[in-house]
């Protein structure tokens, strides 16, 4: 599909299609990055995250299908937020792509939604995918985690931090650690360190009663939640595959 540009359907309804000596060549390409263990989501640039078709690069992690989860959590977590639907503002820490905000963005059209991100090239492609989807009504900052953000004024604050410690680095997949942004997957040592930050960076921009909403580990959960002891309604939700992932809490 990638090689020639057209749909699954093209495929299937010409098996006898011969690939020019060009696209031969752009699939050999393609092939021999792979087998060097480069993302297939680099080589085709691009990955679909919520039904939506984001383009990706070495500047942005991949989007995952467990961090859907996140949006599943704000969405189920809407009607208790301090404001209406229609008067939300919501923050997504560390945006990447773009996609956690995007996805908000298309599900909950009335919302204002902010996005922070500290690499130049990784809120590039951010706002291309804005552009691209449509959904330019998302604000984007460049800075790191909610500094210069307003206090007191937003209901959500979204993010998946970075939180794999350097001490788990070799549990890591290998194209993960060689390929992805290192920033955007490890924390420091113990893999807490950008969430202690984050956590009371929140808690100064939410209004009373907002809600953070925090992609986790199931190695850091514990103490993750040992973190939020002063917060409200502290809730860790496993993925498909059992593993703890989201974790949520109210601002007291």
């Amino acid at each position: 599909m990638f090689t020639l540009g057209r749909d699954r359907a093209f495929l299937y309804g010409h098996p006898e299609y011969k690939l020019t000596a060009e696209e031969q060549a752009r699939y050999d390409d393609a092939l021999g990055q792979r087998s060097r263990g480069i993302p297939a989501q680099y080589i085709t640039g691009h990955q679909e995250f919520w039904g939506l078709d984001f383009i990706v690069s070495p500047a942005v992690l991949i989007p995952r299908p467990e961090t859907e989860h996140v949006i599943e959590e704000v969405l189920a977590r809407v009607g208790r937020a301090p404001s209406p639907a229609n008067l939300l503002r919501i923050v997504d820490v560390g945006t990447g792509s773009g996609c956690i905000a995007l996805a908000l963005a298309k599900e909950l059209p009335q919302a204002e939604i902010h996005a922070t991100e500290i690499s130049p090239e990784a809120l590039e492609i951010a706002r291309s995918n804005a552009a691209r989807l449509q959904l330019e009504r998302v604000q984007f900052h460049e800075g790191d985690l909610l500094n210069g953000i307003e206090k007191n004024s937003f209901d959500f604050v979204v993010s998946n931090p970075p939180y794999v410690g350097e001490s788990e680095e070799d549990s890591v997949q290998l194209d993960v650690r060689k390929f992805e942004p290192r920033n955007a997957v490890f924390a420091g040592p113990s893999g807490l360190e950008v969430i202690e930050n984050l956590i009371p960076q929140a808690h100064e921009v939410l209004k009373p009663d907002g809600w953070l909403v925090m992609e986790i580990s199931g190695t850091i959960a514990s103490r993750v939640s040992k973190l939020l002891e002063s917060w409200k309604n502290v809730q860790i939700t496993k993925d498909l595959q059992g593993i703890e992932r989201i974790v949520s809490a109210q601002r007291p």
